[in-house]
């Protein structure tokens, strides 16, 4: 037992001199945060603090960490927002090709959460998108004519449409 309390006792002055001759040297001068207070003190403790600052520092979106058949119902709900400014239908259906194709590889294997997930109708995509189309031309030549934005009207119209989804 004395042997190992020597040997750590040993270590941690070889750490101590390391650390001391540093200081001399000034390497641990002007480091970036000195002076500044540790984030994330003095508020409530958080398990994964770590977790988000990193998320935060390298500008990584939150969705990657859910598990896929969540990623994939998120997907579905934002499909109206992907499609809307495609220029053309087979654009928009090669979009649904592609999000269909990824549930359908899903259902094979699932994993993760029962959470239903089921493949979009190509077909309902197309019209709502004609239709949001058509809406938007006719708010383009309501709006030059009352000088409004076209895409303040969009934004307040889904707003009261989808009260409770947050954007």
């Amino acid at each position: 037992m004395r042997e190992v309390t020597a040997v750590v006792a040993g270590w941690e002055a070889a750490v101590e001199a390391q650390i001391r001759s540093a200081q001399e040297r000034g390497e641990f001068d002007n480091l970036p945060g000195a002076g500044k207070p540790i984030p994330g003190r003095g508020l409530p403790y958080d398990e994964s603090w770590w977790i988000k600052t990193f998320l935060e520092r390298e500008r990584i979106p939150g969705d990657l960490l859910l598990p896929t058949p969540l990623q994939l119902r998120r997907r579905v709900e934002r499909l109206p927002d992907e499609v809307r400014d495609l220029p053309t239908e087979e654009s928009v259906r090669a979009v649904v090709s592609a999000l269909n194709r990824e549930i359908l590889e899903f259902l094979r294997t699932p994993s993760g959460p029962r959470v239903v997930v089921r493949p979009v109708n190509a077909e309902e995509t197309v019209r709502r998108w004609r239709a949001e189309r058509e809406r938007a031309a006719s708010e383009g030549i309501a709006a030059a004519a009352t000088g409004t934005s076209p895409a303040l009207i969009r934004a307040e119209r889904r707003r009261w449409r989808l009260p409770w989804r947050r954007r």
